[in-house]
Parts: C-alpha cells; sequence; structure tokens
C-alpha cells in the first residue's frame, strides 16, 4: 500500500519499532523507534494478548525493550520528535499497536488522524473476551480517529457493534497483493517437501493452511474436520505451516483422533520458504474463527490452489469463485474438502478461476481510496 501511495505522489515517513536493512525500499523514509533486531520483536507477543502486561504507558519502563508496553513507549517518544521536525499533513496509524502513538501525534499536531484496522481484539481472542488493556486502546483510537479504515465490512461490523462507533466514521478498504512482489528469482524447492511431492504423484490432494496457531484461526476445527474427510476418503494430506501456542495441542488432537500420519507441520517458516508450501498445495483453507481480511488466501490463489475459506474471513467478500462455511461447521468443510480432492475438473476450475479473479485486486485501488480521505480530511482540517 505505500508503495502504491508512494507512486501516487504521497511523501511517506514510516515509523518501525525495530532497526533492520530495507532493501529495494526507496519509495519512501523508513524510521526505526528501537534498535530492536527484527528477531527481537517476534519475541514480544505483539499478537498474543496474555503476553501484554496490563499497566498503561504511563507506567511502563521506556528502557525495558524486552517489555511490549517499553517499546511502545519508546515508538511514541520518537514519533513525537518525529513530529516537531516532520510535521505531517495526515496520521496514518495501524492497529493497537500504533494507535497510542497516532493519537499523540493529533495532539501535538493537531493533524488529522486515520486509523486503519486490520485486526481488533475481538478477532484475536477469538472470542468477547480477550485484553482489557488493548480493548481500552482500541476504543479510545477510534474515538479519537476523524477517519477509520477497516479491511472488510466484517471488521466494520465488530468495530459498530463491538465500540459503538457509527457506520459513516468508517470506511472499509480491502487488502491486495503486489503480484510483482513474486518476481524475484525465487524458485519453488522441491526438496523441502519431497515426501508430499512423492504423495501427490500417487493421486493423494494436500490441504494448506499458512497461519498462526492461536485461537483465532480455528485450527482445531480444521483438524477435526480433516479427520473426517480421512474417514470417507484417504488419499488427502494436510500440510500445517506455522507455529504458536496451539501446536502442541493440535499435534496431541491429531493423535487422538487418529490422523497424526496425515498431518505435516513445518514449523515456523522462515523469510520466502512459505512459498514452497503454497507451491505443494493443491487446496488451501483459511478457518478463521474471526479473520478482518485474510491475504495468505489470495497468496495461495496466486500459487495455484483452489480455496475454501470461513464466512468469517473479510477475504471472501473480494472473492466468488471459492468454497465457504462457517468455521464451525466441520462437516462442511469435510465435504468441500472431498468434493475438490475427488473431482479433477471441480479442482482445476476452482484454481484457474479464482487466479483470475485476485488479479483484479490491486493496491493502485487501495491508494485511490486513501488518497480521497487523505485530500477530504486535509480540506477539513
Amino acid at each position: 500500500m505505500s508503495k502504491a501511495l508512494a507512486l501516487k505522489g504521497a511523501t511517506i515517513d514510516f515509523v518501525v519499532p525495530y532497526d533492520a536493512v530495507h532493501p529495494g525500499i526507496d519509495f519512501m523514509t523508513i524510521h526505526a523507534a528501537t534498535g530492536l533486531s527484527p528477531l527481537e520483536r517476534y519475541g514480544l507477543g505483539a499478537y498474543d494478548s496474555k503476553k501484554v502486561i496490563e499497566k498503561q504507558l504511563s507506567k511502563a519502563d521506556i528502557n525495558d525493550l524486552k517489555d511490549m508496553r517499553g517499546v511502545q513507549k519508546r515508538y511514541v517518544q520518537y514519533v513525537e520528535r518525529l513530529c516537531i521536525t516532520n510535521k505531517p499533513d495526515v496520521i496514518h496509524a495501524h492497529d493497537w499497536l500504533t494507535m497510542e502513538a497516532g493519537m499523540r501525534a493529533k495532539e501535538i499536531t493537531g493533524a488529522p488522524l486515520i486509523v486503519h484496522v486490520h485486526a481488533t481484539e475481538f478477532d484475536r481472542s477469538g472470542s468477547n473476551a480477550g485484553n482489557p488493556l488493548i480493548h481500552e486502546i482500541e476504543y479510545q483510537g477510534l474515538m479519537m480517529a476523524d477517519r477509520i479504515l477497516a479491511v472488510s465490512g466484517i471488521t466494520k461490523g465488530i468495530i459498530m457493534q463491538k465500540y459503538g462507533i457509527p457506520e459513516d466514521k468508517i470506511e472499509v478498504v480491502h487488502n491486495a497483493i503486489d503480484v510483482l512482489s513474486f518476481d524475484d528469482g525465487y524458485e519453488y524447492d522441491f526438496r523441502t517437501y519431497k515426501y508430499l511431492e512423492a504423495l501427490k504423484s500417487e493421486g493423494y490432494t494436500i490441504i494448506v493452511t499458512v497461519t498462526r496457531f492461536t485461537i483465532q484461526k480455528g485450527l482445531a476445527n480444521f483438524v477435526r474436520a480433516a479427520a473426517k474427510a480421512c474417514q470417507k476418503y484417504d488419499k488427502l494430506v494436510f500440510l500445517l505451516a506455522g507455529d504458536g501456542e496451539q501446536r502442541e495441542e493440535l499435534i496431541k488432537l491429531g493423535s487422538e483422533l487418529g490422523i497424526s500420519d496425515k498431518l505435516f507441520f513445518t514449523g515456523f517458516v522462515r523469510g520466502k520458504q512459505w512459498r514452497d508450501a503454497y507451491s505443494v498445495g493443491d487446496v488451501f483453507v483459511m478457518s478463521s474463527v474471526s479473520e478482518p481480511f485474510g491475504l495468505t488466501a489470495l497468496e495461495a490463489a496466486h500459487h495455484g490452489n483452489a480455496l475454501i475459506i470461513s464466512k468469517q474471513s473479510g477475504v471472501g467478500e473480494v472473492l466468488n469463485n471459492i468454497f465457504r462455511y462457517d468455521f464451525w461447521d466441520e462437516d462442511m468443510l469435510a465435504d468441500h474438502l472431498i468434493a475438490i480432492a475427488t473431482s479433477e475438473s471441480l479442482k482445476k476450475s476452482l484454481q484457474d478461476n479464482v487466479k483470475m479473479e485476485y488479479d483484479k485486486i490491486s493496491w493502485d485501488d487501495v491508494a485511490d481510496k486513501c488518497l480521497k480521505v487523505y485530500e477530504k480530511l486535509k480540506g477539513n482540517s
């Protein structure tokens, strides 16, 4: 999105909470708010509410960069200083992690604040629970925002229902993928999934999911549906690429259901290796309990997968040639898996048609919508 905005004339100061080299990014200025390495930031639990200590920012230790709240306090401090030297026309904050910095920047500069919601705490917790501190930050950010961008109609509905935000304050701006970013010379490594390739040659269908192993992703329902499908059709195997708090639970569940030999866990997938998981797959499943959008579905479609998407996933709003089901309906998911696996023509039709659909989803369109919001807010300020 930033690249598309820059190509249309936007000047962007992009603040990240870590320090790294960003090769090929010459279209915006990237600011490192801390000296953390990219690997160090992964251990902070940004998307695991249980790891976030329930403390107000004022009580956080700005020198404790092993604590998420300490990092956020340092981030806010950096944004404060940046706003003095580089006064923005508009402030664009993404999710709860940067909302406090966005609110502070608005307070200092008077510039309009846009809050871009990719996921709420209700999504991440998979329920009405979650971390009260994060709920509070999200509520404050949404209330102070001059305009809210939601990545799907599902997310817009949650913002309205759970936080009481008026509908006319929220605009839906769906995500996209940069197809050209895949043309970087990376080639699928057949050695990575040699055994699965051998199974494919014997007529097995490879079912793939690439995700974090958290409650939000509905993976327990996915594994139970896999077991039900295997009872009716044997030539199915399942590749679960990723890692997370539910890993051991899912391995145990697979054992209890008698499908341990059908489930393959990759562990954390580094760099571009996740592309290998897509490339070996025939069918991609997004089983999320609540998925604001779901870019991985578009990436999977690019790599030739048929898609089965839960009705609770926003990406289904922009695609038609997919199978959809309610995340809890394990029987329906099992039936979808069997239908695709036993019909080569159906599988090929889904793979080919969804590829033509996602090809029309462009970051240029997203940038145009954002720029219209920017210009309107600048005119009102």
